[in-house]
Formats: structure tokens, C-alpha cells, sequence
């Protein structure tokens, strides 16, 4: 098993954030919580930067995920404005979870209420090699749909 580090960072109010966990046992990714001073509420279409209250520091060729709840994006309208978020090794700011609310209703977030998902994931670092052509393949360059639908 991998080590996250993780720093929880202080608000204005002294304050630490929670450390994420995993909801249960086969959870293939832990629960991001919003860290704020006071709700917000987000309109229609609207878009925010929610603080997480953490830092991590990813092991060495690994990168971390921030995915959408599926419950909160389904139920609610409260999504990733980015679709995917990627943390990248090297950086050690605060997770900022970039949410856009996509129901016709505001959505108000509260302090500690769960926003988002954090996946550890380790990478390849491919090498680029520019050519002239590629190996062939039965598909080829067939784009969306071009496998059918069986």
C-alpha cells in the first residue's frame, strides 16, 4: 500500500480540515469535504472554487484524481465544473474542488459536506516518438461510434 500525505491546513478561525477517508472497506476512492467559514450557495449554472482544507503530497510517479459524487451530481446538479480534476506530483497547494451547479434550483454547500472524490492512481511517463505512421489496427481511425452498438 502507497503513502498520501496529507496537510491539513489552518482557516482564519484556527481550524484543521478533516482528513479524507474511504467509506467503506472497497471504496476505490476517499471523500473530499468542503472546508468553509460559512455556507454557499451556488445558482443555477453557477460556478465556485470550494476549499478542501488539504494538501497532499503524492508518492513519486502517481497522480490524484478529484472526481464528481455521483449521488450529489445525479440527485442534486452539483458537479465538477472540469469534469476531472488532476493533481500532479509535484504540487503542494490546497485542493480546490472547481464545482458547477447544473440543476434549476441554488444549491447551498456547508462546511463539511462531501463534494467531491480523491483517487490515487500511479502513471506512466511515456516517452514521445514522433513517425511517420502507425501500427494498423482493425479499427483504425474510426471515431465515436465507429465500433457499433452490440
Amino acid at each position: 500500500m502507497e503513502t498520501l500525505k496529507i496537510q491539513c491546513i489552518p482557516d482564519k478561525m484556527g481550524r484543521l480540515a478533516p482528513v479524507p477517508q474511504y467509506a467503506t472497506p472497497g471504496s476505490c476512492a476517499m471523500d473530499l469535504r468542503a472546508f468553509l467559514l460559512e455556507p454557499m450557495t451556488l445558482q443555477p449554472m453557477e460556478r465556485a472554487a470550494i476549499p478542501t482544507g488539504i494538501a497532499i503530497q503524492l508518492p513519486a510517479l502517481h497522480a490524484g484524481l478529484v472526481l464528481a459524487r455521483s449521488g450529489l451530481a445525479t440527485r442534486q446538479g452539483l458537479t465538477l465544473a472540469n469534469g476531472v480534476g488532476l493533481i500532479d506530483t509535484d504540487y503542494r497547494g490546497e485542493i480546490l474542488c472547481s464545482v458547477v451547479n447544473l440543476s434549476s434550483s441554488p444549491i447551498t454547500v456547508r462546511d463539511g459536506d462531501r463534494i467531491a472524490q480523491l483517487m490515487v492512481m500511479p502513471v506512466v511517463q511515456a516517452e514521445p516518438m514522433p513517425c511517420e505512421t502507425l501500427d494498423p489496427t482493425e479499427r483504425g481511425a474510426g471515431g465515436f461510434g465507429s465500433t457499433g452498438r452490440n
